[in-house]
């Protein structure tokens, strides 16, 4: 069987927009180890399927297409965003 996580990506730290972080993610987990590449010293695996990422609206969406292709997901629970109230003057203290 299949594994597979279901998530919603956090921003990037470069940067204070929320592009990017509405959507939900399904992200296949390797089923066979990575291994090293002694001459460049890449980083390699035999599983295709750690590059695929599928992008989804809500949540259910996620959860029907595993559903429908037989694919065991663990949803990762989305963080509660913190916001840091203040003033533009507490910059100059």
């Amino acid at each position: 069987m299949q594994r597979a996580r279901i998530y919603r990506p956090a921003r990037s730290a470069m940067t204070s927009g929320m592009g990017n972080t509405k959507r939900w993610v399904l992200e296949f987990q390797s089923d066979s180890p990575l291994y090293s590449d002694p001459l460049m010293g890449w980083t390699g695996s035999d599983d295709t399927k750690r590059q695929i990422r599928l992008r989804f609206d809500t949540l259910e969406d996620a959860q029907a297409y595993a559903k429908k292709y037989n694919i065991h997901v663990d949803i990762l629970p989305v963080q509660p965003r913190r916001r840091i109230l203040q003033t533009y003057a507490d910059n100059f203290k």
